[in-house]
């Protein structure tokens, strides 16, 4: 069973991809399973299977613990390692070779507080990839790429998972954008470049010195443009995660052995 986690900024389009690529996924043929970890959302535009808000509701916390929404989001984020059995419980009654995560829209909650950490391990980590979401937005300078590795990296490290680096919402960028970032993310020194042709201020000197710090990490991944509006780009996150755990055999053939 593979494991998914979506990871990514408010706003990067982490639910939408989920439904995007389960659709996708069972359109083919092949059992995914959808699961929301975010208790704080309210339209879901999927259906989740499991679902966080099942056991924790923002308001009933607010309401015990006298917080008002941010800190109920901080203490759902602890409470959600409280849940992890119940959740396991549910998810083993599924025969399906393939779970798809929807991590809370506050990427923090998720990544910096222990339960997301206790959450991936308890999942079993040996078949857990995260799939890091890039805002197109923020994508489109030099600057914001870079702030979005950092971020990426921090996450690679925490996680210690496999992990695949995707451009989301790639249909709001034009061809010639979406191909400037994707270079970007494949030639250091073109983003480099990039960022000297910027003003330069002391931001500037800094995004160098983060970019030699990145490379020294080892930390280029090639990004892969999706679009949950228009369904492409989901056949290279099932590809890539198909090499990863199976070498590139087809999925339906591990669900028979499930």
């Amino acid at each position: 069973m593979i494991n998914l986690y979506f990871i990514g900024s408010a706003g990067s389009g982490k639910s939408s991809l989920t439904g995007a690529y389960a659709g996708w996924m069972q359109s083919r043929g092949y059992d995914a399973v959808t699961v929301n970890l975010d208790p704080g959302i309210e339209d879901v535009p999927y259906v989740p299977d499991i679902d966080i808000r099942e056991w924790i509701k923002l308001k009933d916390i607010m309401k015990e613990y006298g917080v008002g929404p941010n800190g109920a989001q901080i203490i759902a984020a602890d409470m959600l390692a409280l849940n992890i059995n119940e959740m396991k419980e549910v998810l083993d009654s599924f025969e399906t070779g393939h779970v798809i995560f929807d991590t809370p829209g506050q990427m923090e909650l998720f990544v910096l507080r222990q339960s997301g950490k206790y959450l991936i391990d308890n999942f079993d980590n040996n078949n857990s990839m995260i799939g890091f979401l890039y805002d197109p937005v923020i994508s489109r300078t030099p600057s914001g790429f870079i702030s979005l590795m950092l971020q990426a990296a921090s996450v690679q490290v925490r996680f210690n998972t496999p992990f695949i680096n995707i451009l989301t919402k790639s249909d709001l960028l034009e061809e010639k954008e979406v191909d400037k970032i994707i270079n970007w993310s494949k030639d250091f020194m073109e983003l480099n470049d990039a960022i000297n042709s910027e003003v330069p201020t002391l931001r500037t000197q800094l995004n160098v010195e983060f970019l030699s710090a990145l490379e020294s990490f080892g930390s280029s991944h090639t990004l892969f443009p999706v679009s949950s509006t228009y369904m492409y780009g989901m056949e290279d996150i099932y590809n890539i995660a198909q090499q990863v755990f199976y070498g590139g055999e087809d999925l339906e053939g591990k669900q028979m052995e499930i």
